[in-house]
């Protein structure tokens, strides 16, 4: 039941990025330059996310437990370092670069648009490449 769920779940977020135009590299690239053919659209689709988001969230935390689960999986790191600024700075790069970020990415393989097949593969890399900077001593303490 938890594989059926999560694949519904994927499919439906797949779906919407497809919908919104996330999926799309131009459109993503044309919300980023606020100086040239500047789209707001995608400002759209971040707000219904961050309020889909803060409804679901408000919703959750008053369970007990999850629904799939025995008890909820939070992180318990609060603090803003080194390893989450420069992977959110890695990760803003290759977005304002490619036009992607992992979960349209994925879904741009789907459907066959053409720079997802030099970016996925660069993406994957990256993730390996960073578990191996993040186990160098100077990141763990």
């Amino acid at each position: 039941m938890r594989n059926a769920t999560g694949f519904l779940a994927g499919l439906v977020f797949g779906l919407g990025l497809i919908i919104s135009g996330m999926a799309d590299p131009a459109k993503v690239l044309n919300f980023l330059d606020i100086f040239g053919h500047w789209d707001p659209s995608l400002a759209f689709v971040m707000a219904g996310a961050s309020l889909t988001a803060f409804v679901g969230y408000r919703w959750v935390w008053r369970m007990k437990s999850p629904v799939m689960a025995s008890e909820f999986d939070v992180p318990g790191k609060r603090t803003i370092d080194a390893p989450l600024l420069s992977g959110a700075a890695v990760f803003g790069i290759g977005w304002g670069l490619g036009g992607f970020c992992p979960g349209p990415a994925w879904t741009s393989l789907v459907i066959g648009s053409p720079g997802v097949l030099v970016f996925l593969p660069a993406m994957l890399i990256g993730i390996l490449l960073g578990g191996k900077v993040k186990s160098l001593p100077v990141f763990s303490k």
